[in-house]
Order: C-alpha cells, then structure tokens, then sequence
C-alpha cells in the first residue's frame, strides 16, 4: 500500500508546477509576437528596398506614320460678282445657297439712265450718217466742177485759177468724206459702249455653282467708280473643295503630291473625312516666328456636309509599313538608374531593357520608323509580345504610398 504521507507531497509538486508554468505563457507569447512582428518588419523592407518593374508588350502590326496639320476648306473655285456700271439695284433674283447656271441674272440695275445714254448714242449716230452723206454729195458736186474746168481750160475759154480753185474745192470735199466717217466710226463705238453698259446693267453669274453671299438689297446704289464692288459670292460646285493646310516646316520635307490623309472638322465629333495631296506650294508663310507652308487637299463632298471656312485638322499619312515588330518609345527612353555611366559610353545605340533574374537587363536592337508612340524594330532577340521595362516603381514611392496618409482638411 502506498503512504499517505508521500501523497500528500506529490499532491502538492504537481500543483506547483502547474502553477510555475501558468506563470510562462504570457512570456512565451510575447516573445512570439514580437517575433512575428519583426518577421513582418523585415519581409515589408525587402518588399520596400527591392525596385518594382512596370513593363510592356513588343507587338507585331501596321505603323502608320503621319503629319498633323491644321487648316481650312474653301470652294475648289470661287468667284466674286461685281458690278461694272453705277446704279441702283432694281431687283435681286436670287439669295443665299440658290443653285445657279452660268449666264443667270442674279440683280439688275434701274436702266433709265442707260437707255437714255443709249438712245442719245443712236442720234449721235444719226448725225454722224447723214454727215457722212452731205460730205459725199460735195464730192460729187466738186468733182464735176472740176472736170468742166478743166475741160474749159483746155480750150482756153477757163481762166487757170479757175481750174485751181475748181481742185482744191474737189479735194477738200474728198478730205470733208474722211473726217465724215471718222465721225461715223465714233458715234458707232459710242453706241456700243451704250449698249454694253446697258447690258451690264443685268448682273449674271459667270460660273455654274451656288451663291454662299449676297451683299446687296433693292434700292441699294451701286458706286463702280474706282473698284468693282462684290454683290454676291458664288462657289463652283461645293462637292469637291479644297483642304488648305500649313504644314510646319520640320514636315514639308516629308510631304508630297499623291499622298493621302484624313481629317476632322468640329461640326463632326467623331467623324473623319478623307483628303488627297494636289499641291505643296513652295511660298513660305510666317506667323509668330513660325514659318510654314501652304499644302492644297482635294477632298470629296457629295452630301455638302462640309462648308467653305470650317478648320479642319488634318493626319497626312507620310509612311505606312505592314506587319512589322512594333516597341514602345517609352521601352526606348528608359534607362535604370544605375546604368547612367554606362549608358553615357554607349549612347549612340538604341535598346531596351528586360527583366531578368530580379533586375534589369539590356537588349540591343535595331530600329526603324516611328511614329512617336511605338517604332519599329528588326526581328532579332525581341520577338512579338516579349516583355520590355518602360518604367520603375522606386522604393521610396511605395514607402510613401503604403504609408498612414493624413485625414481630409
């Protein structure tokens, strides 16, 4: 049997030692915590120091290289209607946008005035005519005298200075005919400048096209004194026009006739129309110290959807290459940090730079055209969708964005 007395004591041990590793545990889970925490601490620094790569993908498609350029449209011809003679507007045929034909009175002047100029034309005309038949009957008369005299002479029964007299009468009727016609010729030239001005007084349309101005209303007096003045403003057939662009004189080596192009207006958000080179004219133009050049664009317009005036900004398109491996310039403007030196001695080559193994790793590549936001590079090392770095996310950022950030206010 056992002692009662020695149970009494292992009783009593255990209990002790139940009680001493109570007093354990809030230390054993400190000290875990706390090394969890520290844990944390050193894993958020190495996630902190270490540099995170933004990167993106080398693709294959069509670059499509342009010139942008600002300009307007204006009709392929215009023509400014004027009148020739003074007067006052008697009737206005036609308004804004009426549709006309070559030849088409559009206004006519009142006519008094130039059918009175008219009328006194054909008298002085009539003066002139009979003028001319008085002269002519003198010479008929004059030349028979002439010939009596001179008959008479030859028997001796005229006196010579008769006969003188009697052919130089002769002659002056002869000269009285000339200065007659010339007369006639006069007052014909008159009456046709008459006539003319008359007809002038109805104002046509030279060209078929539409009427996009009328400057004149009834009873408006017209002065054509020193300058024709413009009554209307008709444009040739508004379903082809012209595209007038300044191209900037960094791209005008680059730009030709042939070349085609695109442009919007902002009548049309969203809409683009197309456009062809006809002309790059060689006379330069300077604004702000900025010297351009004058290009001409056909351009097609058979629902009359674009108007004379609107500005238009126009892509001509300069190059054009299908299928080709395409990078973003970023890719080819990035530089680590730590390379700089390195980059300074190798500066005439192009590259890129991948991750590999955790850091950056240089690519040599061979590039081509551009078009400012990807170029083209030759098939090599990179092939399509291949990851290049465009960008690092620096430690010292994350820092300050992971970081508590203050309250609003």
């Amino acid at each position: 049997m056992n002692d009662p007395s020695q149970q009494v004591v292992d009783t009593l041990g255990l209990e002790g030692a139940e009680r001493r590793g109570r007093r354990w545990w809030p230390v054993v889970a400190a000290i875990a915590i706390v090394g969890l925490a520290a844990g944390a601490y050193a894993l958020r620094q190495h996630r902190t120091t270490a540099p995170q790569f933004v990167t993106d993908s080398v693709r294959q498609g069509a670059l499509l290289v342009t010139v942008t350029a600002t300009g307007t449209l204006q009709p392929t011809n215009q023509v400014d209607v004027g009148s020739e003679v003074s007067g006052i507007i008697d009737r206005v045929l036609v308004d804004f946008n009426a549709t006309v034909k070559a030849g088409q009175i559009l206004a006519e002047l009142d006519t008094q005035q130039l059918d009175a100029r008219v009328a006194s034309a054909n008298a002085a005309l009539a003066v002139a005519q009979a003028s001319l038949m008085q002269a002519q009957a003198t010479v008929t008369e004059t030349a028979a005298r002439a010939a009596r005299s001179r008959d008479l002479a030859s028997k001796n029964i005229a006196s010579q200075q008769s006969l003188e007299t009697d052919d130089a009468a002769a002659q002056r009727a002869v000269a009285a005919v000339a200065s007659a016609k010339a007369q006639v010729t006069s007052a014909q030239a008159s009456l046709k400048d008459a006539e003319t001005a008359r007809a002038k007084a109805a104002i046509r349309s030279p060209i078929d096209g539409m009427v996009i101005a009328r400057e004149v209303d009834p009873g408006q007096t017209v002065a054509a004194t020193f300058q024709t003045p413009v009554l209307f403003k008709v444009a040739e057939d508004l379903r082809r026009m012209e595209l007038h662009l300044d191209i900037d004189e960094s791209d005008i080596g680059q730009v030709h006739a042939g070349q085609h192009a695109q442009f919007r207006v902002d009548a049309y958000p969203g809409k683009s129309f197309e456009a062809e080179i006809t002309s790059v004219r060689f006379n330069p133009r300077t604004v702000n110290n900025v010297v351009t050049y004058e290009t001409v664009l056909s351009v097609a317009n058979p629902d009359l959807l674009l108007r004379p005036g609107m500005t238009a900004t126009a892509d001509v398109l300069i190059a054009q290459k299908d299928n080709v491996l395409l990078v973003p310039n970023r890719a080819l403007r990035f530089l680590p940090p730590e390379q700089a030196a390195e980059h300074a001695s190798t500066q005439g080559a192009p590259r890129v730079w991948v991750e590999r193994g955790g850091g950056p790793s240089p690519v040599a590549v061979t590039t081509g055209l551009t078009n400012g936001d990807v170029t083209e590079i030759e098939p090599g090392p990179l092939g399509s969708g291949a990851r290049v770095i465009v960008d690092v996310v620096r430690a010292e950022r994350q820092r300050t964005d992971n970081g508590p950030r203050p309250p609003f206010g």
